[in-house]
């Protein structure tokens, strides 16, 4: 992993950036979210107010052409967008992963400099073909391989799932090194638009999360040898991939449940107005609620500020170690978990307001959002590799 200075965007402007976005979250995404769930379509407003405020670029340096966020910076964007939409929260996080892996392993690269400038300059927006059809949700393994004749290769995945890949400008896409490499030889291939052909597979009618539009393809590609990130896939993986995504994913599910608290609250404040007499279970609700809120916080600030700093010190042994890696892992289960408690809890609070679809207590979507996040890369295989590495780790 190559040594990446992000020491973050200036405080005063950061501060600024959140206000302005909390105040398209209000104008714009929040109002155009029910739709967006509703049709299960791309949440094409609120991506484009995010291209305007050049956020495509957002972790990409300054010398590159984008703002030199840094991770805690982006976790901070994603939790806000959460609070308003799950799915355009959910495609920015996506994206951003994408950012970390190109940046984190290709920046000695010319090629992958002069992209990352193309991805600040043009606002692209980056896709993720990592699940494979046969290989069981294992992102450590690939049956598809890339086919090498002289610089050029070729490429066809069967993905069950890919984000939004129709609005896509470049898909990441993994695959064996080789024909005659293991399954967990993997590489990972950057794609233009103009490097591929679609064939839709699977369509995307789904609980949440509808917006992502998640539909299964196959990829059919072509493209140029220097569009493989020099660094082995497993690498990229546990440095970039799973951290980031873990970081990110948590941070946009906790802006879902601040949103579900911050309408339980403005329901009990609304009731005691009406009726100063009303009983104290729904206040004693919500100060239960709290706390559990406040740990899923503090549990995703306080990880990301460490891979922060694991990042600024290209502390390779510490990515590498057992107890990050466990730690990462159990962020993520910890999360997906809380979410649906946290949502859970509120909507007892709201009682039918909240389950109703027509009220501004509504909880329909939260909760439905809330349900997905255990099974984006399933806890239940997250629980099995920890325990594999809680046999052979030792300490805390």
């Amino acid at each position: 992993m190559e040594t990446i200075n992000q020491t973050g965007l200036a405080q005063a402007k950061f501060d600024e950036l959140i206000a302005h976005l909390h105040k398209v979250g209000e104008e714009i995404i929040r109002k155009n979210a029910a739709d967006v769930d509703a049709k299960a379509r791309f949440p094409q407003e609120g991506i484009d107010e995010l291209k305007k405020l050049k956020l495509f670029g957002a972790y990409i340096p300054e010398d590159l052409g984008g703002l030199g966020m840094n991770i805690t910076q982006l976790a901070k964007i994603c939790e806000t967008l959460g609070q308003y939409c799950g799915s355009t929260a959910m495609i920015f996080a996506m994206h951003q992963i994408q950012v970390a892996c190109a940046l984190h392993n290709g920046i000695s690269s010319n090629h992958f400099r002069d992209y990352l400038k193309r991805v600040a300059s043009e606002q692209r927006l980056l896709a993720s073909a990592t699940t494979e059809m046969g290989v069981g949700g294992d992102l450590r393994s690939s049956i598809c391989a890339v086919e090498v004749d002289g610089d050029r290769f070729t490429l066809t995945k069967n993905a069950p799932v890919i984000s939004y890949c129709r609005q896509a400008d470049d898909l990441f896409i993994t695959a064996r090194k080789n024909p005659e490499a293991p399954a967990n030889d993997q590489v990972h291939v950057v794609l233009s638009r103009e490097d591929y052909e679609l064939e839709p597979t699977m369509s995307w009618d789904t609980m949440g999360f509808r917006g992502t539009c998640s539909e299964g393809f196959v990829v059919k590609s072509k493209g140029h040898v220097k569009q493989i990130i020099p660094t082995p896939f497993a690498d990229i993986l546990s440095h970039s991939m799973h951290p980031t995504a873990h970081i990110l994913w948590g941070s946009l599910w906790l802006g879902i449940a601040t949103d579900a608290v911050n309408l339980a609250r403005a329901f009990v404040r609304d009731l005691v107005r009406k009726n100063p007499n009303t009983p104290q279970s729904t206040s004693i609700r919500l100060a239960e609620v709290h706390p559990i809120l406040q740990g899923m916080r503090e549990n995703v600030h306080g990880v990301a500020l460490e891979y922060q700093k694991y990042l600024a010190e290209n502390n390779i042994a510490a990515l590498d170690s057992f107890s990050f890696s466990v730690k990462i892992n159990n962020l993520k289960i910890s999360c997906s978990s809380l979410i649906i408690d946290i949502v859970s809890r509120s909507l007892m609070i709201c009682g039918i307001a909240g389950y109703r679809n027509d009220t501004k207590y509504s909880l329909s979507r939260h909760l439905r959002d809330a349900y997905g996040a255990s099974l984006m890369v399933n806890n239940d295989r997250i629980m099995n590799h920890n325990a594999a590495l809680l046999h052979m780790h030792r300490g805390d």
